[in-house]
């Protein structure tokens, strides 16, 4: 059995292995996300039409706190740490940049086009049944080889992660670290990014109708490994700009990552499973076109992600 499923107790002699194997490998679907979503071109327009305008805000944002927060900061922390105050004073910039589009954009205006890439992506990868109870999905012959073409109005409240204002002033509070030398800025770092790991594959256990005691316990035997994806992810995320960008990279890489813990649970539960998906099309042996919604005749227009 892989290690993910098998991580309560791993033997003594392989426990440093273990940690290391999966802390690298859930750092790596961040960046994993970035090439699959490159390379997928049904997903593009999701950021050209909704995501790009709000990064030519985020540019305006940084522009402003660089040009008038970044030397008065530097200049302060500067008595304390020396020239080497410029990398806190960098991320604590960043940091500040990072709250402002979270707190004024990310909630409403993202979320929605998260929740296309993450589903997109597990239609992708064959998984077909587990979006189509939470959402409608247009037959496979009307959009073939375009998975997000596919997706329709969800049928049920859908959310990529949810948004509270708790994660707003969990920033804010943990901001002040990176006054700290040398230490501050990774603490900064590595306790955001465990907290953005954490709510990472929300979608995907609400998609396996998952208690929230469930979810939890799923979520604190995982805690080492969300811990290293969310820290790639937040690294991502204070990229001036570009921060959007990776907001639906790191999306891709969730449900990427998603795809293959699924499949390793449903082969744990004895289930047939084929590489790419599910034995058969969609995953439990269901014929094809079965999981689709209404014939063509009884569909509703397309579901159009318009720009904001």
């Amino acid at each position: 059995m892989p290690d993910r499923w098998n991580i309560a107790a791993p033997a003594p002699f392989h426990r440093a292995g273990s940690y290391l194997h999966r802390a690298g490998q859930a750092a790596s679907y961040p960046l994993v996300g970035i090439y699959y979503f490159v390379r997928h071109r049904e997903f593009h327009p999701l950021f050209a039409g909704r995501l790009l305008p709000l990064a030519l805000i985020s540019f305006l944002v940084y522009l402003i706190l660089f040009t008038f927060a970044f030397l008065p900061q530097f200049a302060f922390l500067a008595i304390f740490h020396g020239w080497g105050a410029w990398v806190n004073a960098l991320f604590l910039v960043l940091g500040e940049g990072l709250v402002i589009t979270q707190g004024l954009f990310e909630g409403f205006f993202v979320d929605e086009a998260r929740v296309d890439v993450f589903d997109a992506t597990l239609i992708n990868k064959g998984y077909e049944d587990l979006i189509a109870p939470h959402r409608l999905l247009h037959a496979e012959s009307e959009f073939s080889n375009n998975s997000v073409r596919r997706l329709g109005k969800p049928t049920v409240s859908a959310a990529y992660q949810p948004w509270s204002i708790v994660q707003i002033i969990e920033l804010i509070v943990c901001l002040p670290l990176n006054l700290i030398p040398i230490l501050g800025t990774p603490a900064f770092i590595l306790i955001t990014g465990s907290r953005l790991g954490r709510l990472s594959q929300y979608r995907w256990y609400k998609l396996r109708g998952l208690t929230r005691k469930e979810r939890n316990a799923e979520i604190s035997l995982r805690g080492w490994d969300y811990l290293w994806f969310g820290t790639v992810a937040m690294l991502l995320e204070l990229v001036p700009v570009l921060s959007f960008f990776f907001l639906l990279t790191s999306a891709a890489g969730s449900a990427l990552w998603a795809a293959d813990m699924e499949g390793e649970r449903r082969l744990a539960e004895g289930e047939e499973v084929v590489a790419g998906g599910p034995a058969g099309g969609p995953v439990g042996g269901l014929a094809s076109g079965q999981g689709d919604t209404a014939p063509v005749d009884d569909e509703p227009p397309h579901y159009e992600d318009n720009p904001v």
